[in-house]
């Protein structure tokens, strides 16, 4: 079966013959369902469609009804029913529009590679039409979308014919058909281009001339506008006579042999693209899913972070694209527009469609009308400081002018149906080991090569500099803008200078070219373009969150940021609004980070906030609870779980405890270190752990415990069976010489200080009275010192007890200096008085005998440390 509505319906069985489709009603029905072969079409719409503003009571009724009769008028029974609507169920071709609309874009697609054979299927497409779109709803409010749609095609379809035919070299026979086409559509300067070509052709450029001074009028008087770049360049050919005349009249010629002479009398696709400057490197997956996006959607948007390189994957992308768009490729720099300004003026300047005094008109009207008809690419640069307005423009030219695509730039998506997005990543980087070879195998390193070669001659990426032009790239993140501002001081320094001074990035990469714009003139001016364009909470949030190097979760987030502009019950929408605002990361594992540059500028614009000391602590609580609340599943059957999500925050424990350790808050740092001690003997970071509590153990004792660090977290309360901030504070110390002694097991630190950190241990241990099952390995460890001391060793059979201990670890002969009762001292003496249990190569002598009885120890005590 097949349904014709390029003018009055008509309906053909398999055999040929018509089908009557009686009453305008079950016309209007078969005509919504035509529209989309082989789709569902929603009942309300066809509802809508067929009764419009005065649908009957029982409208699905009566719409069931309908429907049943069209099924007896149709052959085959080719309607089928849907919870949600109606479907025609015939091949896409079958309908006419459908077919027609496939055949022009063919045709389309194949003029500029092969004009002849696009002009026969374009041909073969308008052949189709037998009269008006729809002809019979035409007259009704609800169909005056499709109906307009397809007249312009139709439109488009014949002027991308007539291009064919020109290219060809048929102009002659085109002059009669265009001055009618000319004098219906007087505004279609692509038909008055056409005709001006084929007036040449046919020897009258006077004529030409005529038609260009009439077209220049009626645009001036309706839209108020000048003649396109396009038009005004043919005007000009034809003023020198630099347009071909074509083949004269009756000159046969081969098929190529015409197309290779008429082709220059088509000028090339306008475009204001300027060539670049520089060379373009990598990107190659980038360029080809771009184009990719371009061909498919309407709108794509490049969105990324500031120098991620989005402008110029941008023009990279449009360049090639000229032959697809025969009314150009026009660029619009949205950057050097102000907060408020309008954008429908800078696209018409950018178009150079100039205003005429009064009858300008509201200028996007007279965009929306001048684009129309044109089959043009627009980029839109730099939208992210005019998301709205910018949104706004596009929405309504896609709407109304469908020959027209968008590709944009912007910081953030434009948000409207329909919108590709493509993600500008920073290059690839190469490891850290890399050698030259390698390195150059990599975009990030090789844009540095070439941007420093031009900037200081003879530099190159040798085995000599490779370490520190991969440590260059790395440090940058491989953000495009950054490498080249870097590559700028190359002039300077040399590439090892450059690299250890990259610390100071903001001070140093200052470079930038003088013709750019001045968001992209240094590094922090990048960064600056998009913190200025962020509300107060989300400044303040980005701030903070520039605490955590290993990234942060939403409850971290919650944790550590909220007070102040942030609630914590908007700390999701931040993350997500920060992260669509391309400054903050994520890869799908539920943490947001940053990339080095956004958190070291964070960092600068805490410190101005007079925020750092509040965050550091909050940040130090919020990982000292999360490692204490993890410690005890570290021995048990939930361990592997929970030293996975510890490693996850393996930075961010780190930098905690190296905060506070830099801020001498020596009982902030001494509880991190008790609670994620554990994780670090058991997740093989031996040498860190023991750094790290030797450095937090060796700190002057802190004052008063400061206030809670911010709304988001309550004070750090003991766990069940501690006491107070004393107690809980003389724990966390025993726990910690405990893991310090721990790990002089492994062959790390220092023997005495390990032996003063044990006697400590031993009488604080005695003190609190603690549980902790670390805190269990210091009585064996003194009895093994003891021992190695006198020449012996203690058997295994003798850990965890002994004849008179009292307490956990007692007092009686067996315990720390002797008799002396520690419940009479404040914080336990360092050695120095009383006996050194350990000494230089006490200690070594007992660290295999330390293994054996710690295993011991953790084997035969329930909840004891795993092994």
């Amino acid at each position: 079966m097949r349904i014709s509505m390029l003018g009055a319906l008509d309906v053909r069985g398999e055999d040929g013959s018509g089908v009557g489709v009686g009453g305008t009603r079950l016309r209007a029905l078969l005509i919504l369902l035509a529209l989309e072969p082989g789709r569902v079409v929603a009942s309300e719409l066809l509802i809508d469609g067929i009764w419009a503003h005065d649908p009957p009571a029982g409208a699905a009724n009566a719409l069931q009804a309908l429907v049943s009769r069209l099924r007896r008028t149709l052959p085959g029974a080719v309607v089928e029913s849907h919870p949600a609507g109606y479907r025609l169920a015939v091949e896409p071709d079958a309908v006419d529009a459908v077919r027609f609309e496939r055949l022009a874009s063919e045709g389309r697609g194949a003029l500029a590679r092969d004009p002849a054979a696009a002009a026969r299927v374009l041909r073969e497409a308008l052949e189709l039409w037998r009269g008006p779109a729809l002809l019979d709803v035409a007259g009704s409010d609800f169909f005056r979308a499709p109906v307009t749609r397809l007249s312009e095609l139709r439109t488009a379809a014949l002027e991308d014919r007539i291009e064919a035919d020109l290219r060809v070299g048929r102009g002659r026979e085109l002059t009669a058909e265009l001055t009618s086409l000319v004098a219906e559509h007087p505004l279609r300067e692509r038909l008055v281009g056409a005709l001006m070509r084929a007036l040449v052709a046919a020897g009258r450029p006077a004529e030409a001339l005529t038609a260009y001074a009439a077209a220049r009028e009626a645009l001036a008087e309706e839209l108020g506008a000048d003649p396109s770049p396009e038009l005004s360049a043919l005007h000009t050919a034809v003023l020198r006579g630099e347009v071909p005349a074509g083949p004269p009249p009756g000159a046969a010629q081969p098929a190529d042999a015409a197309a290779d002479t008429a082709a220059p009398s088509a000028p090339a696709p306008p475009t204001n693209l300027r060539a670049g400057l520089a060379s373009f490197v990598g990107r190659d997956d980038d360029l080809s899913h771009v184009a990719s996006l371009i061909g498919t959607f309407r709108l794509t948007t490049l969105t990324g972070p500031g120098g991620a390189g989005k402008t110029r994957l941008a023009l990279q992308s449009a360049r090639p694209l000229l032959d697809r768009f025969p009314d150009g490729v026009w660029l619009v720099e949205l950057a050097p527009l102000g907060a408020e300004a309008d954008v429908a003026p800078a696209v018409l300047n950018a178009l150079a469609l100039r205003e005429h005094g009064a009858a300008a008109g509201d200028p996007l009207d007279r965009l929306a009308a001048a684009l129309r008809t044109r089959t043009a690419l627009l980029v839109l640069d730099n939208c992210e400081h005019l998301i709205d307005a910018a949104a706004a423009v596009a929405d309504r030219l896609l709407g109304e002018c469908p020959g027209l695509r968008v590709l944009a730039t912007s910081r953030e998506p434009l948000g409207l149906t329909g919108e590709a997005l493509w993600p500008v990543h920073p290059l690839p980087l190469p490891p850290r080991d890399a050698d030259a070879a390698q390195a150059m195998s990599y975009a990030a390193v090789r844009l540095l090569n070439d941007r420093a070669a031009a900037a200081r001659h003879g530099f190159a990426v040798t085995e000599e500099t490779a370490a520190a032009v991969t440590r260059i790239c790395r440090a940058l993140d491989g953000m495009p803008l950054a490498i080249e501002l870097a590559a700028a001081r190359l002039r300077t320094m040399s590439a090892e200078q450059l690299a250890a001074r990259l610390d100071d990035r903001f001070r140093l990469l200052t470079g930038g070219a003088r013709s750019a714009p001045r968001q992209h003139r240094t590094l922090r001016a990048v960064v600056d373009w998009s913190w200025e364009l962020l509300t107060d909470p989300e400044r303040a949030l980005l701030r903070r969150l520039a605490a955590f190097p290993g990234g942060a979760t939403v409850e971290a987030a919650e944790g550590v940021c909220a007070g102040g502009p942030v609630e914590v019950y908007d700390v999701l929408d931040l993350l997500t609004s920060l992260t669509d605002k391309s400054l903050l990361v994520t890869a799908g594992d539920g943490r947001y980070r940053m990339l080095e540059t956004i958190r070291a500028y964070g960092l600068d614009r805490l410190a101005e906030a007079g925020e750092e000391e509040r965050i550091r602590r909050a940040h130090a609580a919020y990982f000292t609870e999360l490692a204490r609340t993890a410690d005890p599943y570290l021995r048990r059957a939930e361990q592997l779980e929970w030293l996975a999500r510890l490693a996850a925050e393996h930075d961010n424990l780190s930098a905690a405890l190296r905060g506070a350790i830099a801020a001498g808050d020596a009982r902030a740092a001494v509880r991190l270190v008790a609670a994620a001690g554990w994780y670090w003997w058991l997740s093989g970071h031996k040498a860190d752990g023991a750094r790290l509590a030797a450095q937090a153990l060796a700190l002057p004792e802190s004052g008063p415990e400061p206030e809670p660090a911010g709304p988001g977290l309550a004070r750090e309360g003991g766990r069940d069976g501690e006491g107070g901030g004393d107690g809980r504070d003389e724990e966390s110390r025993a726990v910690a010489c405990a893991l310090a002694v721990l790990f002089a097991t492994a062959g790390l630190g220092d023997d005495r200080q390990t032996a003063e950190l044990l006697r400590e241990g031993v009488l604080l241990a005695e003190r609190t009275r603690s549980r902790h099952p670390v805190v269990r390995f210091l009585d064996p460890m003194d009895r093994i010192l003891r021992s190695a001391a006198a020449g012996g060793t203690p058997a295994a059979g003798r850990v965890g007890g002994g004849a008179g201990r009292r307490g956990p670890l007692g007092t009686g002969p067996g315990a720390a200096g002797g008799g002396q009762d520690p419940a009479r001292h404040g914080r336990p003496p360092r050695a120095g008085g009383g006996r050194d249990r350990g000494g230089p190569g006490g200690l070594p002598r007992t660290r295999g005998a330390v293994g054996d009885l710690f295993r011991a120890d953790a084997a035969g005590r329930p909840g004891g440390p795993a092994r």
